[in-house]
């Protein structure tokens, strides 16, 4: 299941905005307005430091008063932005894309000053934590950093658009181009239900069409953003990304590798026994053992989660059903009252209900008289507490879970939206997609029962094995493709991977990380990782690995916030006012001071760990180890 949206980092992250991150700062409910206010309707200047004698230096003072207008600044403009970009992801033509590209444009501009304005503080000594922290992150708030030529911004806004708008408008025609049109969500739909293997390839070969067009923009996105990049100080786009974590960029890198590095054993473990399963389906000539897994077998035009091919791989037939969605079908579940029941259990924790404004507001289904962006994502569309889900909801249980997901993030945005603009973000950005990840742990087959959606919890060594592949199936199986996306950006924005090599070295990262290959013969001609939604959008992806990790350590420290004793897999803190209290410590904090203080406030610790997914999963690790004993495991 996709549940890493992008949320409202879209903005910021795809667009050199700040912390649009899992939101938008947002209208409060008494805010009858999306609309910009009036002071953003012509970009304000970045504060010029002081003029004085070169002699001077500039004083804490001086950065004091520099990082609050900043502040005042960037929020103005990011509501501006936010709302051109809810509006071009609400109803795709040609004049939202324009239009968000100039706001972009826009606000690119004043970034790339004021990050160069900062500068001249660099060095300054007797700074106050909040300039010292507010400084440091405007210097890392873009995504995508302009050059001061104005001629360059204007074209990277215009690629950046441009890119974001050929993914939206994506559809495969059939293999002449005269077939029935079809969307991402429609092949998704074949993916995941269809085991017919020639059809499979179809659909897929059918998607990785539509990116085609995108190779050159994206080369030029990569050499203008690195042009931005290094013109504030950093060795590339890639390395300004890494930058993000409160340590140096190669720090980040051997971090990022050292949590990969403790999960790469269960993956590997749950990778065997599935290709094992996919070969008895398909035979050992399309899926031979000791080798990749073909890409369009696992359910997931990206092959980065596997649940939807649960049912080839169910360890125990005919245990009680896990099928959440008939019973959603049954009880007439609509787009409103699935949202209604992820908010429950928000407020069941003592945390305030969303406000009305989200209501009006959101787009919960698919319209039927425009092009939209279904990927579901959070926003604060005015960083005052104006959230909104943008999403296509259907009656599923992959739906109801993201919507608790994507909650999380909104919920990030309305205990923080009254900070200062550049704290409104998570403490790094994986703790926004964590959070709305640490609550799904808790819908749990307890959870769904109390709520009416499953007759019978599953009982027994059997259920529970059942139960855990399931969930593993998603969560462990996207850890490598979470970690791959931004290895191989790292890798282009540096230039050690060539524009000649981009395809090439794409699917070298899928095989090495993943064990998944093409499923047929690519060329430098394809564009594979433009049929990932983050890559056009030049939205950064190491945060969704770092959640996966974060999210089962957060959900081991709110289980024992709430006196939960027993097995990690069986804990659900649904209606628990400690744990909520402990959470909402967190929340409050945004971004306002380094990633391990936020850790430790939640969990006590100040280190990610990745030895709470091992505990969650241990039933299921050593199931699998008794079932691959003979097999040609790794590839």
């Amino acid at each position: 299941m996709n549940r890493t949206s992008p949320v409202r980092y879209l903005l910021r992250t795809a667009l050199a905005v700040a912390p649009l991150l899992s939101a938008s700062g947002c209208a409060s409910s008494a805010h009858g307005s999306t609309s910009a206010p009036p002071e953003a309707a012509q970009a304000p200047t970045p504060p010029a430091a002081p003029q004085k004698p070169a002699e001077v230096q500039p004083t804490a003072e001086d950065a004091r008063q520099f990082s609050t207008r900043v502040n005042e600044d960037l929020k103005r403009l990011w509501v501006k932005q936010s709302t051109a970009e809810w509006i071009k992801s609400t109803y795709i033509t040609d004049d939202t894309e324009r239009n968000a590209a100039t706001v972009n444009e826009e606000v690119m501009g004043y970034l790339n000053q004021a990050i160069k304005q900062a500068a001249r503080f660099k060095d300054l000594q007797g700074l106050d934590a909040d300039t010292a922290r507010t400084l440091h992150l405007l210097r890392v708030s873009s995504a995508l950093v302009a050059p001061s030529d104005a001629r360059k911004r204007s074209e990277l806004a215009t690629i950046a658009a441009k890119l974001e708008g050929l993914y939206g408008k994506g559809k495969y025609c059939g293999k002449d181009g005269k077939g029935q049109c079809k969307d991402l969500e429609e092949l998704s739909d074949l993916m995941a239900k269809s085991r017919n293997y020639d059809e499979l390839l179809d659909v897929w070969q059918g998607w990785h069409t539509i990116s085609r067009p995108m190779r050159p923009l994206f080369q030029n996105l990569v050499s203008i953003s690195n042009e931005g990049a290094q013109e504030i100080g950093f060795q590339d786009l890639g390395s300004l990304w890494r930058s993000n974590y409160d340590m140096p960029p190669e720090a980040f890198e051997k971090e990022a590798q050292r949590l990969w590095g403790q999960v790469k054993p269960l993956y590997d473990d749950l990778h065997c026994y599935v290709r094992a399963r996919l070969a008895k389906q398909y035979g050992e000539d399309k899926v031979p053992a000791g080798k990749p897994i073909p890409a369009h077998l696992l359910g997931n035009m990206w092959a980065q989660e596997w649940n939807n091919i649960y049912n080839l791989v169910e360890p125990y037939k005919g245990q009680p059903s896990l099928d959440v969605d008939a019973e959603l079908k049954k009880q007439n579940y609509d787009a409103v009252r699935m949202v209604k029941t992820g908010e429950g259990f928000f407020t069941s924790l003592g945390l305030k209900p969303l406000p009305q404004t989200f209501w009006e507001r959101s787009q919960l289904t698919k319209p039927r008289d425009r092009e939209v962006v279904c990927h579901a994502s959070a926003w604060d569309v005015t960083y005052n507490n104006d959230l909104r889900v943008k999403m296509c909801i259907k009656p599923t249980e992959e739906d109801l879970v993201t919507i608790h997901h994507e909650l999380g993030h909104d919920y990030y945005y309305t205990y923080y939206y009254t900070l200062p603009a550049l704290y409104q973000q998570g403490a790094h950005d994986g703790f926004h997609e964590a959070i709305g990840d640490a609550i799904t742990l808790s819908i749990t087959p307890g959870y769904l029962k109390q709520m009416g959606l499953l007759k019978e919890i599953p009982k027994g060594d059997k259920g529970l094995i059942n139960l855990q592949m399931k969930d593993a199936m998603e969560k462990v199986a996207f850890l490598p493709f979470g970690l791959l996306v931004d290895q191989w950006r790292w890798e282009v924005f540096s230039g050690r991977v060539k524009p000649e090599e981009y395809n090439k070295a794409w699917w070298e990262l899928r095989e090495k990380y993943q064990g998944v290959r093409a499923p047929v013969e690519r060329s430098e001609q394809d564009f594979d990782p433009g049929a990932k939604y983050h890559v056009p959008a030049n939205v950064p992806y190491t945060r969704y690995f770092l959640a996966r990790i974060l999210q089962f350590q957060f959900h081991r420290a709110l289980c024992q916030s709430a006196g939960f004793k027993g097995p990690l897999h069986e804990c659900s803190i649904y209606g628990n006012k400690e744990a909520g209290k402990r959470l909402q410590a967190m929340l409050e904090m945004g971004a306002s001071k380094p990633w391990p203080d936020a850790l430790q406030a939640l969990t006590g610790q100040r280190e990610m760990d990745a030895s709470a997914i091992l505990e969650y999963f241990a039933p299921l690790r050593a199931w699998l180890q008794e079932q691959n004993k003979g097999q040609k495991c790794g590839w």
